[in-house]
């Protein structure tokens, strides 16, 4: 299930003293199965990006393709599009609004027409991938702590079954506890079920400890694009735009620099710590 931006460009205020370009010219293709981190400072064009790709904006020019589909072609069913590619939004529990947290995550797949029997079945199938307990589902969505909630309004978006998931900062305002739990998650999601996920987020080490690409973003534009490691090589072009590498990346580039035999690649504290050990042990 593959998602193609060609030539997208998206103009706020178009034909106005107030216009603002947003997107510039963002050529990207994400294929199926694939964990990436979309990063960039505050103003840099990601959530402006992430809402072309279910349709909730429209380019100003370019197109957005979705399997081969363009969904801009005026009869293009947006709504299906809608339930392939899941959008949760930045604090998502701020759209809860149900009785019982069974019955929020039910709202989603009822409108798509199912049975009550599969709109239950898909509710409670969402609800246990995102570690809810079954004791909760009818509790108020207002009972549950800050990180519950995060997981329920990202359960009521799995119980569309897209086919990529796409997170704008999930981790926001939660303390650390909350934060490793829902990231915790959002991996083993992706394990079970080789989703396409895209992780919005400002935090270099969540990216460097959980996706597989990176595509960074600068007034606009697309100005990296790989590995997270090779992307974190460029850290001072990163640090010159706003945003920085990991810890682990300044740390591992320090003992290079101070005479240590290790691999500044390393992003992570694991890694940094298997690298300081190997030489360690070269001497």
């Amino acid at each position: 299930m593959s998602l193609i931006l060609d030539h997208v460009n998206y103009i706020y205020g178009e034909d106005t003293s107030m216009a603002v370009a947003a997107l510039r010219d963002v050529n990207l293709v994400m294929g199926d199965g694939e964990f990436i981190g979309l990063i960039g400072h505050t103003g840099s064009g990601k959530s402006t990006l992430v809402q072309q790709l279910n349709g909730l904006l429209a380019p100003t020019s370019g197109s957005v393709y979705f399997n081969g589909n363009d969904i801009g072609d005026k009869d293009y069913n947006r709504k299906e599009l809608r339930s392939k590619v899941g959008l949760v939004f930045q604090y998502p529990e701020h759209q809860l609004f149900e009785v019982t947290v069974f019955e929020d995550v039910c709202f989603g797949p009822k409108n798509l027409g199912l049975s009550p029997k599969e709109v239950e079945l898909r509710a409670y199938e969402a609800l246990k991938q995102v570690g809810i307990s079954d004791e909760q589902f009818y509790q108020s969505p207002f009972e549950l702590s800050g990180g519950q909630k995060r997981r329920v309004a990202i359960a009521g978006v799995l119980a569309m079954k897209p086919d990529i998931l796409i997170l704008d900062e999930p981790t926001a305002g939660l303390d650390p506890k909350g934060r490793d739990e829902i990231l915790g998650q959002i991996r083993k999601l992706k394990e079970e079920t080789g989703m396409t996920i895209i992780l919005v987020s400002h935090s270099m080490e969540d990216v460097a400890e959980y996706v597989d690409r990176i595509i960074v973003m600068n007034q606009g534009s697309v100005i990296f694009d790989g590995l997270p490691r090779e992307v974190f090589r460029h850290y001072d072009e990163l640090e010159k735009i706003g945003l920085a590498a990991p810890q682990m990346t300044y740390v591992m580039n320090r003992l290079q620099q101070e005479g240590f035999s290790v691999n500044a690649d390393a992003i992570t504290i694991e890694e940094a710590k298997q690298e300081i050990l190997k030489s360690l042990k070269r001497g």
